[in-house]
This record gives structure tokens, C-alpha cells and sequence, in this order.
């Protein structure tokens, strides 16, 4: 029998007679999925899924089907309480290891499904890697080791096990966000308190290399590719990977500057200018426009490495020659560079590939600072004016 065929006849003798819900098939399993009433308020509908927990065979669909009708006849009455449902259902608390697993599998599939563009696949594979699967290995460990398998605890546990403030927290609170989104499942109203990462008190006093430390650095690095390498990234504020993923052609002696990062990176295809400009010609970057083989020789093929490991290989450079910033602070003192370059923050974080809300909120403490000048100077500007 062809369990999905017969799933869609039997939907269709639904849909004829009005049901707003169908029978899916997850996995193995089948669930009932469509218009339901909102958990926290019943006037409210919106698409919802129970989980039945029915193998997905035949006899599993004739008892789906006598569930459906069920469903629909409490509707009807206006009789539908979720509790009559989801005691099998995550959003309700203890679940199995094997459950647990399964939705966890699920989750990835549907996140690599999502990206159709086979240009952007290593990218997906990436952020997989860094910041997804961190997170929910640990929450595997953490339901593993933990008495209490309520689900929410298991997030909440996950979330917590991590550094308040920190970059980790931040991310993990993201990434749990959106398997919580898979699983329908309402995390608690002060997750999103619980999970900001670094801001103004974290990151804004961040001790970022100034100029001339940066110019010092890069003349101690005894290897040229290296230098080509830290250059790139103190100049236009890339991130680790995406050196080896731009076009560098702008950087001939003709050429605009301007770099464009390629379509195959962590954000997608964007353009980034230098700041500052005098670096192309102290750093020697128009070398690179004419000859981009003096970057270092490392595995850029995306069918055999990643994203993140190609960043990690610019890490432990960084590390072997005692450089003593981290690679991602080249690119916070671009950031703020551009602020007091008076460069729009809307067009500072499209060249660095992400939102301007990021922006603003992890570089505040500096904007702030330009702008109280600017009033300031305006002030003194007018005063004078009056003598």
C-alpha cells in the first residue's frame, strides 16, 4: 500500500466535507496537522500539529482517521481541549530518549531541505556545524544526565549551562529558538531575557586594537601569505573565512577597491569597502588583485571541508604566530572605524553581512559616542558662531 497515496484520498474526503485539518505523515509516524485554537487563547486559531504517536501503516491510518473525526466533531461542539491531546505530546512534558532523537533528526532535515541553492549549501552546512549542532548535543547530554525530562527544563537547563552574557549564550538561545519553533513547543516568556549575549556592558568596552597596534601586528607576522591574510581582514573587516571567498580583482592597481565576498559564504554575495584606504598600499594588497595564489595554500574545496574549519585554520595561525587579538577583533575595529568615518550604520552592516539591529546593538556604546560628539560639536559650533 502507498501510505501517502492513501493519506491524500482520505484528506480530500475531509477537505470536501469542510475539515480545516489533514492527517501528515512525520517519519514514521502520523500526526494531525491544520487550524486548531491557540493554547493561550481559544478565540485565536492557528496551524498547529498533534502528535498522535500511530505508526504510519495501515492500521495506524484507519486509527488516525477515526482520530480526525473526532477532532473535528469537537470543533464542531466547540469542545476541543488540548488537553484531551497532548499528553503524548512534547509541548505536555516527559518525552522519550528515542522520541527526543527522532525530532532532533527531523529538525536537521528540514533544515537542509530549506536551502534549494547549491551555491549556499556549504554555507547551510556551516552554520550547521557552528551554530546548531553545539547547542543541541548539548541539550542531548543534559537530557541524558537529567532526572527531570520536562522539555522546557531540558531548554531551559541547555540555555543556562552557558556564560550569562556571553556570545555562546546568545546563540544558543537562537539556535534552541527556532528547533523550539519545529517542535510548536511555547518556550517560557523570559527566554528572550535569558538568552541576550554580549551588549553594551559586554561588548562595547571590548579592548579592541587600535591602529597602530594593528600596524605593528602585521609587520611581526614573518609570513607573507599571513600578512596578506591579517591585512585582508584588518582592512575590510572580513570575517576568518571569507578571505579565501572573495573576488580580489578590484585590487589591482586600476581597480575600485572594493572587494565583493562571494555568494558562498556564512551571509551570501555582498561588497565591502576599505576603511582605511591608505591600508590597500600599506598592507600591499594590490599584490593579491594580480596574483590571489599568495593567499596561503589551504583547502577551500566546501565538498571536503567547512566553512568553520577554514576559519579555525586562521584562529590557530593567528595562535602559532602570538598574535595577541583574536581574528574577530580586526573585524569589531572595522566596525568601529566606520562609525567615526561617519559611514551610515545601515551601509556599515550590509558590508558586513548582517542586520542593522545586530549592528546597532552590539556596536551601541560607540554610536552613541559619535553621535553625542556630533551634538556636541554643533553646540560649540553654534556658540562660537555668537561671538
Amino acid at each position: 500500500m502507498n501510505i501517502i497515496h492513501e493519506i491524500n484520498v482520505i484528506n480530500r474526503k475531509f477537505l470536501i466535507k469542510g475539515s480545516k485539518l489533514k492527517i501528515e505523515k512525520r517519519g514514521g509516524k502520523l500526526n494531525i496537522r491544520g487550524s486548531l485554537p491557540s493554547k493561550e487563547n481559544k478565540n485565536i486559531q492557528k496551524v498547529q500539529r498533534i502528535s498522535l504517536g500511530i505508526d504510519a501503516d495501515t492500521d495506524g491510518l484507519e486509527e488516525a482517521k477515526k482520530k480526525l473525526q473526532l477532532i473535528n466533531l469537537q470543533l464542531e461542539l466547540n469542545q476541543f481541549e488540548w488537553r484531551d491531546w497532548i499528553t503524548s505530546s512534547i509541548q505536555e512534558g516527559n518525552k522519550t530518549y528515542e522520541f527526543f532523537i527522532k525530532e532532533i533528526s527531523e529538525f536537521e532535515k528540514k533544515f537542509f531541505k530549506e536551502q534549494r541553492n547549491e551555491h549556499l549549501n556549504s554555507a547551510r552546512k556551516s552554520t550547521w556545524n557552528s551554530s546548531y549542532k553545539p547547542y543541541i548535543k548539548r541539550m542531548i547530554n543534559i537530557y541524558k544526565k537529567n532526572d527531570n525530562k520536562d522539555i522546557n527544563h531540558i531548554f531551559l537547563s541547555t540555555l543556562k549551562s552557558y556564560q550569562e552574557g556571553s556570545r555562546s549564550r546568545k546563540q544558543c538561545g537562537t539556535s534552541l529558538n527556532v528547533f523550539a519553533d519545529f517542535l510548536k513547543l511555547s518556550l517560557p516568556s523570559e527566554w528572550k531575557s535569558l538568552s541576550r549575549g554580549y551588549g553594551i556592558k559586554k561588548a562595547s568596552f571590548r579592548n579592541l586594537p587600535d591602529d597602530n597596534l594593528i600596524e605593528e601586528l602585521w609587520r611581526n607576522i614573518p609570513n607573507k601569505s599571513w600578512q596578506y591574510v591579517f591585512g585582508l581582514m584588518a582592512t575590510y573587516g572580513l570575517r576568518n573565512h571569507e578571505v579565501f571567498f572573495c573576488d580580489l580583482s578590484a585590487l589591482k592597481n586600476n581597480g575600485d577597491k572594493i572587494l565583493r565576498v562571494l555568494p558562498t559564504t556564512k551571509t551570501g554575495e555582498h561588497q565591502v569597502w576599505p576603511f582605511h584606504p591608505k591600508w590597500v598600499d600599506l598592507f600591499q594588497l594590490s599584490s593579491l588583485g594580480n596574483d590571489p595564489s599568495l593567499l596561503p595554500k589551504i583547502n577551500r574545496d566546501l565538498s571536503q571541508t567547512t566553512l568553520q574549519n577554514i576559519g579555525k585554520r586562521i584562529t590557530d595561525q593567528f595562535n602559532r604566530y602570538g598574535i595577541r587579538i583574536r581574528p574577530y577583533d580586526l573585524r569589531h575595529a572595522w566596525a568601529v572605524r566606520t562609525i567615526f568615518y561617519d559611514l551610515p550604520d545601515t551601509v556599515a552592516a550590509r558590508m558586513m553581512g548582517h542586520s542593522v539591529s545586530l549592528h546597532n546593538q552590539t556596536y551601541h556604546h560607540w554610536i552613541t559616542k559619535r553621535d553625542q560628539q556630533k551634538a556636541v560639536n554643533n553646540a560649540l559650533l553654534k556658540f562660537a558662531g555668537k561671538d
